[in-house]
């Protein structure tokens, strides 16, 4: 049906290629890039058909655009670091190619993702013809995907969403993210917020926690932080009073991330050492586990999902949208852990709905834009089934016991 391009070989980037290697049907070319070749020559090897590599500075749009002339995709499936979000998108107007992500862009220097940066880039993208699919991992992505679900077939009315993310797997390591180390702590470290009322609420970081009852996982310790879903689904979901997003974090997580934090490690301001200037976050991203190297030996589950209270024929509802995928399955289809697996997984679907016509659209559009019946059936299919679970309603202001 198409060629595809895409650029990023970390662990969902490797995930991505592998699942669109499984579904030439729809992915008749398939072309990987990264700033390490070998990367891609790693992959290469590992898919179950034939794929083409090479290598990409995606900190470069005139490189990026030479690389889609030369591969001439359809789409443009950017799996890189959010920081290259802009340069990509750049290359992509400039050669009339659809684009796709999975997270929003940050610049290097502020640790502060938002849609602030991408969402101008609408008009542009109407004009040249082409579509642009913001935040189509898990969450963002699929969690998105479950609340555009949920207003269209379960509520007449949403007031409230809580998304609960839950890892319940052990890599074995003293101290490992399960994505891009950088990324990852630079998102956990800022200040918190959530949406209530009209307004956004800051609070310290990890300043509030609570008990979660996940599916197949049971009670873990959740932690409420911001999250880039939260921005496009206060504009997307009508009505909406509140939206909060909570993350599991194992005790030691916790201790050693206060130790990191405590001792400047986890800063993004250069410092001088022996004369020459370095980030702490940037040399600790260096020393911690690279995170496609945590599958072996995997265990556990994740358990990812929305918690979601409205109004249906008159009636308060509430009930559960989730997914629960497990460590050592993921590893043994793909050679990948579960969180870089529901992350490449949707991403894949999102670009087949491109390529089958399912969402159409020119300019930019955030996942629960788009139709969702169509991307649930077919992600259910690729790896990650769904399930609703009916909740009892106790009261309509506070859909989690505290």
């Amino acid at each position: 049906m198409g060629s595809v391009l895409i650029i990023g070989a970390g662990a969902a980037g490797s995930v991505v290629a592998k699942k669109c290697a499984m579904n030439r049907d729809v992915f008749t070319k398939i072309h990987l890039a990264s700033r390490t070749l070998s990367k891609c020559e790693k992959i290469q090897r590992e898919c179950k058909s034939e794929i083409t590599v090479s290598q990409i500075d995606a900190d470069d749009t005139n490189a990026v655009i030479a690389l889609i002339n030369q591969v001439n995709p359809k789409l443009v499936i950017n799996m890189a670091l959010p920081y290259q979000d802009l340069t990509i998108m750049d290359a992509c107007l400039a050669t009339g190619v659809h684009y796709l992500d999975t997270a929003n862009y940050e610049p290097k220097d502020e640790a502060k993702f938002s849609y602030s940066w991408q969402w101008p880039y609408h008009d542009k993208f109407k004009a040249k013809g082409i579509m642009g699919v913001l935040g189509c991992g898990f969450d963002p992505g699929v969690s998105n995907i479950y609340c555009a679900y949920a207003q269209n077939n379960l509520f007449d009315s949403i007031d409230y969403i809580d998304i609960i993310d839950c890892n319940d797997g052990n890599h074995g390591k003293s101290f490992a993210t399960n994505f891009n180390p950088e990324i990852n702590l630079r998102e956990v470290t800022q200040r918190g917020k959530y949406w209530e009322d009209g307004k956004w609420i800051e609070i310290d970081p990890l300043s509030i926690a609570r008990m979660i009852d996940y599916p197949e996982v049971g009670p873990r310790k959740s932690y409420l932080i911001y999250h880039e879903e939260e921005e496009s689904l206060v504009k997307n979901i009508k009505g909406l009073k509140r939206i909060r997003f909570w993350m599991t974090f194992s005790d030691n997580y916790i201790k050693h991330l206060d130790v990191l934090q405590s001792v400047g490690m986890t800063s993004i301001k250069p410092v001088k050492f022996q004369g020459i200037d370095i980030i702490p976050l940037q040399f600790l991203t260096a020393l911690l586990p690279v995170p496609s190297t945590l599958a072996e030996n995997y265990t556990g589950k994740t358990s990812i999902g929305c918690i979601i209270q409205g109004i249906k024929n008159g009636k308060p509802r509430k009930a559960l949208i989730y997914n629960v995928c497990d460590h050592a399955q993921t590893a043994k289809e793909v050679g990948a852990q579960a969180v870089s697996y529901t992350t490449g997984v949707p991403a894949v679907v999102g670009a087949m709905m491109i390529l089958k016509g399912a969402w159409k659209g020119e300019g930019v559009f955030n996942v629960e834009q788009l139709p969702p019946e169509p991307f649930l059936e077919e992600v259910a299919k690729q790896g990650l089934p769904w399930h609703v679970k009916e909740m009892a309603v106790e009261d309509l202001k506070e859909p989690l016991a505290a």
